[in-house]
């Protein structure tokens, strides 16, 4: 029995990682741990037998704590972490939104543990660092993100120096077409209107504004060494291919199947071994066709922000990370327009620059800072 502890176990990647878990004679849940849903939380637990979870709000591990006496809950950032270190687990799949979810990878790689990965910010904003953790401890990384998963699977057969450039794909999000213009009064409800994929809030929000292309671009460039220039994202609404990787002989390799995270989810947790996911096979014929289009960079900028963010390296991605982070909610909020996103973006970029980063602490006060001038600017655009 391999033992797994699902972080972000009540989100749409835990639920499914649950999923594929009570299928499986090979995996074993050891904790658990969700952000403030103690309801959810408590009855996973009692329905996988885990005797310990960890809920990231006080309050609502003061809550569980009462309704649940079968167990122990641990409360907060340091509650996360401990039961990181402390629950024995084989493989931690982080599933938490955020830069919430550093500090677990951060412990989970440092006890050598290896680590499926869902939690795309702990790259973007921990970067280096993480990575060097990793090689350090022997701890492996396997990617959850289906565009990573793709590119992990394609790029294992390949020889070093074979692959000259990673392709990424975009849905395009529920505004694809949409000018700058018409991109102006989009309301709440619209943006999360995704058309493919059924994902959280916040994640939800990145994908219409291409945001979290942009995130996965930098979570790339740390997965498998490739430099940013040799990166590329295009639009293909389909969502059937999840990444492409060009070759140094002319040939592209390309990864298909239907839009369904319970197939990398399952790559991840079973990894190096692959098992039945019950998904239906890809028919292409009844597809009927595939279609690719370039990213429209001036009604979308978040992803310019990204890649200029993840050139200038240093602290530039965490600030990138958490403007967007209180962007996002300002907006679902409706304190912030649509537009408002990327504007308090590039705003608090132009503010904060960026610095060496020399240790995680350096990082976590990025993160603070970039977070304080985000939600002045956020105020600012609010008012306006």
């Amino acid at each position: 029995m391999r033992r797994v502890l699902v972080l972000g176990s009540t989100g749409s990647i835990g639920t499914q990682a649950l999923q594929i878990v009570e299928r499986s004679a090979e995996l074993q849940v050891v904790g658990l741990s969700a952000e403030r849903s103690w309801e959810r939380l408590v009855e996973q637990a009692r329905a996988h037998g885990v005797r310990r979870v960890a809920l990231a709000d006080p309050d609502a591990a003061a809550r569980a704590a009462e309704a649940w006496t079968e167990g122990e809950v641990l409360a907060g950032a340091e509650g996360l972490v401990r039961l990181v270190v402390e629950s024995e687990a084989q493989l931690v799949l982080n599933g938490l939104v955020g830069a919430a979810g550093l500090g677990p990878t951060v412990a989970a790689l440092g006890e050598g543990i290896d680590l499926a990965l869902a939690n795309k910010e702990s790259l973007v904003v921990g970067g280096e660092l993480v990575t060097q953790l990793a090689e350090a401890t022997g701890a492996q990384v396997v990617p959850v993100d289906s565009e990573h998963s793709a590119l992990h699977q394609l790029i294992a057969g390949e020889a070093p120096g074979t692959v000259e450039r990673l392709v990424l794909t975009a849905s395009g999000g529920p505004f694809r077409g949409r000018t700058a213009a018409e991109l102006q009064n989009v309301t709440v409800e619209q943006a999360l209107a995704h058309p493919t994929w059924d994902m959280g809030g916040k994640i939800t929000i990145d994908s219409a504004t291409l945001m979290n292309k942009g995130l996965e671009l930098i979570e790339a460039h740390h997965l498998f060494g490739t430099p940013y220039e040799r990166i590329d994202v295009v639009v293909h609404p389909q969502s059937i291919v999840h990444a492409l990787v060009h070759l140094c002989d002319g040939a592209t390799l390309a990864h298909l199947g239907y839009p369904d995270m319970r197939v990398p989810i399952s790559y991840a947790l079973h990894h190096p071994d692959r098992v039945d996911v019950p998904v239906p096979q890809l028919d292409l014929a009844a597809v009927g066709e595939l279609t690719f289009e370039p990213v429209d960079a001036e009604a979308f900028p978040c992803l310019r922000l990204a890649r200029e963010a993840a050139v200038a390296g240093g602290t530039a991605p965490c600030v990138l990370n958490a403007a967007n982070e209180v962007a996002v909610h300002a907006f679902l909020d409706g304190r912030l327009g649509f537009t408002g996103i990327p504007a308090v973006i590039e705003r608090a970029l132009e503010r904060l620059g960026t610095e060496p980063v020399h240790s995680f602490e350096s990082l976590y006060e990025a993160d603070r800072a970039a977070r304080e001038a985000a939600a002045e600017l956020v105020e600012v655009k609010g008012s306006a």
